[in-house]
């Protein structure tokens, strides 16, 4: 059990494997005065119906979202079948969240309904103006295969309203995976949660992820079901192994953790991870996927440069961090196991007070991305009135 205050922000963690407990112990480190919103992540181990009732319970009447996860980001640094949770000073921030439960029948006239209800819901505060001083968090199912047609209507919908998220895991079991709303789990569903503040932010994303040589072309591809058939018309799983020198037979998360591929759009790579491979050879993935796409095969660089690198310049801009809500694809975290860097990478995520979870693929102002780290960092700030 941890609790890290600070003004606006409070952070905590419990580590009870009793869902009662849990509530109680979160509730016991969180509650104060002006406590307006509370955002949390736990692991899929807990009997999620109990955590949410008990949640709801010990919260009372304060709003509580959150998702299932494959790893904690807590104020210890790397967590695993725990459940970690900021919360919000309602003097600081302007918080509303709203439940999509359906999300493949979630089109741009709701992401826009949504998005007005949101602003209208974040204005009766009267915190801070809407434009420039709000951003969005996005949670999405991480098994739904839906994100990319959700996120397109939402950004859409937000316009200039920068936004991030995470897709829920279930500690790398790749069966059930759920957000929370209004005291329940849910799964095949997301939520959206818009955030008002006169504290300085910025919302980032980032990768240590880089190029080499080969080229994979997507020849046959199920769009819909982001699974893939063939590469360079070869069996995928096949072309994929030979490229990276591994047999088939090998071919596991930690595999794809090392040797991810990507697409690149303009001077970018956006990396597309497999999930899994198929008796038949085939491949799935984690983000959308379609016939004639150009893949390049690529190698994890040093991760802690990357994000001393990322710290150093958000310091820079926005001055001293009050808290950064970071969404880490959880194939960083399998490579840091593998690589026994976990440890040294979760203390530097606890100095740069990061709170946040490992997520099954993020979100980044309407793209759907993998194998990064992507986030918002919150400045302290200095008074309201001066942002």
């Amino acid at each position: 059990m941890q609790q890290v205050q600070s003004e606006g922000v409070v952070s905590a963690m419990s580590q009870s494997t009793d869902a009662e407990q849990v509530a109680q112990e979160l509730a016991r480190q969180l509650l104060h005065p002006h406590l307006g919103f509370v955002l949390f992540f736990c692991s899929a181990e807990y009997d999620l119906q109990v955590l949410g009732q008990a949640l709801q319970q010990s919260f009372g009447g304060i709003r509580l979202v959150g998702c299932t996860s494959a790893g904690e980001i807590t104020p210890l640094g790397y967590g695993r079948n725990c459940v970690t949770a900021v919360g919000f000073d309602h003097r600081h921030f302007s918080i509303d969240a709203e439940l999509i439960d359906e999300m493949e029948r979630f089109s741009l006239i709701d992401a826009q309904q949504m998005v007005e209800r949101l602003v209208s819901g974040c204005r009766s505060n009267t915190l801070a103006p809407i434009k420039g001083n709000s951003f969005a968090l996005t949670l999405l199912d991480g098994l739904s295969s839906r994100e990319e047609m959700v996120l397109a209507a939402l950004s859409a919908a937000l316009g200039d309203i920068p936004h991030f998220g995470g897709s829920a895991g279930d500690d790398n079991y790749l069966t059930h995976t759920h957000v929370y709303f209004n005291g329940e789990f849910h799964s095949g569903a997301a939520v959206v949660v818009l955030v008002n503040t006169w504290l300085d932010f910025e919302v980032f994303t980032t990768h240590h992820i880089l190029p080499r040589a080969e080229k994979l072309v997507v020849t046959g591809a199920d769009s819909p079901s982001r699974r893939v058939f063939e590469l360079n018309a070869e069996p995928a799983a096949e072309e994929y192994a030979r490229h990276i020198g591994v047999p088939v037979a090998e071919l596991d998360h930690r595999i794809f953790a090392a040797h991810p591929l990507a697409v690149r759009i303009n001077d970018q790579y956006y990396v597309r991870a497999i999930q899994q491979v198929h008796p038949d050879l085939s491949l799935s993935f984690y983000c959308a996927v379609e016939n004639g796409i150009v893949l390049t095969v690529m190698t994890p660089g040093p991760m802690l440069p990357n994000l001393q690198n990322l710290f150093e310049g958000l310091q820079e801009r926005l001055g001293d961090l009050l808290l950064t809500i970071g969404c880490d694809c959880f194939l960083r975290r399998l490579e840091l196991e593998d690589g026994g860097n976990l440890e040294q990478i979760g203390t530097f995520l606890r100095d740069q007070r990061v709170m946040g979870f490992n997520t099954y693929g993020e979100q980044f102002n309407g793209m759907h991305i993998n194998q990064t780290f992507t986030g918002v960092a919150i400045a302290r700030g200095r008074s309201p009135g001066h942002r």
